[in-house]
């Protein structure tokens, strides 16, 4: 009688599963169709003619300014001391074409034996993808 009273609470304990495994895919699909009434209730999207258009002079550029550098002391600046926000009180320069030209002519090609080879790597491989 022991035997049997232990296996029909095993099986009590096990016949839960199922139907909480079918409680959760009730619960799945009855979310699936809410998403789908509520997408169904949205407007469609909109059509290419109703899509923004350009402007009537055309698209809108950028401009670009050099500005004068403003010299910051050795010591630094404490925020109390700093003047605007970002651009520190800079103006436009006077003469970008200059400060434009000595600016980028500051890179120079790296010197040197150059990162070491990768293993496998033929002895002539150089600098690699920076070559």
């Amino acid at each position: 009688m022991d035997m049997i009273l232990s296996v029909d609470s095993i099986l009590t304990d096990v016949a839960w599963f199922p139907i909480i495994g079918l409680a959760v895919v009730a619960l799945l699909l009855g979310g699936f169709k809410l998403g789908q009434l509520v997408r169904a209730k949205e407007p469609p999207p909109p059509a290419a003619e109703e899509q923004p258009h350009l402007p009537d002079g055309g698209a809108v550029f950028e401009v670009r300014e050099e500005r004068d550098q403003v010299e910051i002391p050795e010591g630094g600046l404490r925020p109390h001391e700093m003047q605007g926000y970002g651009n520190f009180g800079s103006t436009t320069s006077s003469h970008p074409d200059e400060v434009r030209r000595e600016r980028e002519s500051g890179y120079r090609r790296p010197e040197g034996p150059g990162p070491h080879p990768q293993p496998g790597a033929p002895p002539d491989a150089g600098r690699g993808a920076h070559s």
